[in-house]
């Protein structure tokens, strides 16, 4: 099979220790490449090429080498070692677009930490759509039991107010819905969208939002003959009653997504990047300097990365046969 590949994230943070307990519990299933330092891994392996990862795979973690500037402390990031993570990151995507490897994995990083060192995009999103071209890079957030998008991501409520337009909230459902179409098999996906306001602005007496902005994307989408259901009030559509009722929760800022499915699954929670020309997941959590190195992390959200990153390659792959 052809590899994934995961990036090495930040190299102070859990990323070491949670890829080391990936590929333990994932070394018999489909082969991933590890970009990062051969210096962080003993059980590792360089190989030549990504083509050499399944045969070594089941014995040791292959490793096509990134090398880092400085020694790596953890629970300490270093912004000498910035361009290394951000070379493991292009080096991962090109590979993706060259086909040589089926898709790509995201280990946390630090922003903070690129920042200083000059990077100019708030996330990995930002930096994987420059580097593909794609115009409108959408964020899902996935686990089991819900589906979430947020249609305005990493800005304050403040400017999420200013950004949020029907054409906005268009263009990403256009992009969701189709999607979900063609990665997860979802032949008719049902998109619920959320009110911005308490009650879903019940009827304008708290905020005209929903009648201003979002009826209108709504009433769009659906003669587009996307299914729509909405403006929900955001305090119920979480709900066990309320989430069989669609496949993907539309919400109009980035809390408003990510409470939710945090709250109900931290660990199964994978973050996709839809709209991109290849296969992008990582899991939903951060670098968490404060426990780097103690050997407690759970890699239960990366191995949840990994093993959707390799279902939909394998969906890509026999969808072309």
């Amino acid at each position: 099979m052809v590899p994934l590949a995961l990036t090495m994230g930040d190299p102070a943070g859990i990323g070491p220790e949670i890829t080391r307990a990936a590929w333990a519990r994932l070394r018999q299933g489909r082969p991933f490449v590890l970009l990062a330092d051969p210096a962080l891994f003993p059980e590792g392996r360089v190989v030549a090429s990504a083509a050499e990862a399944s045969s070594v795979f089941a014995e040791a973690l292959p490793i096509l080498p990134v090398k880092l500037a400085a020694a790596v402390v953890p629970g300490q990031p270093d912004s000498e070692n910035a361009a290394a993570v951000i070379a493991s990151i292009e080096r991962a995507t090109r590979l993706t677009e060259a086909g040589e490897t089926a898709a790509v994995v995201t280990n946390p990083i630090s922003k903070a930490t690129l920042y200083g060192a000059g990077f100019a995009y708030p996330g990995h999103t930002e930096y994987l759509a420059a580097l593909t071209h794609t115009r409108l890079p959408v964020m899902m957030l996935a686990a089991p039991a819900l589906r979430v998008v947020p249609i305005t991501i990493h800005v304050s409520i403040r400017a999420a107010l200013d950004l949020l337009t029907p054409e906005l909230i268009v263009a990403t459902s256009r992009v969701t819905a189709a999607s979900l179409r063609a990665h997860f098999g979802i032949a008719r996906p049902r998109l619920a969208m959320a009110g911005l306001n308490p009650h879903a602005g019940e009827a304008g007496a708290m905020g005209d939002e929903e009648g201003r902005l979002i009826q209108p994307a709504i009433d769009r989408l659906r003669a587009e003959g996307i299914d729509v259901s909405g403006p929900w009030p955001p305090d119920t559509m979480f709900t066990s009653r309320a989430r069989p009722q669609y496949d993907v929760a539309m919400c109009m800022y980035h809390d408003q997504a990510l409470i939710p499915l945090k709250t109900l699954d931290m660990d199964g929670g994978v973050n996709v990047t839809l709209g991109l020309p290849i296969i992008r997941t990582s899991p939903d959590h951060g670098t968490a300097f404060g426990i780097a190195g103690q050997g407690i992390a759970d890699p239960a959200s990366l191995i949840a990365a990994i093993t959707l990153a390799a279902e939909l390659a394998h969906r890509k792959e026999t969808s072309r046969c």
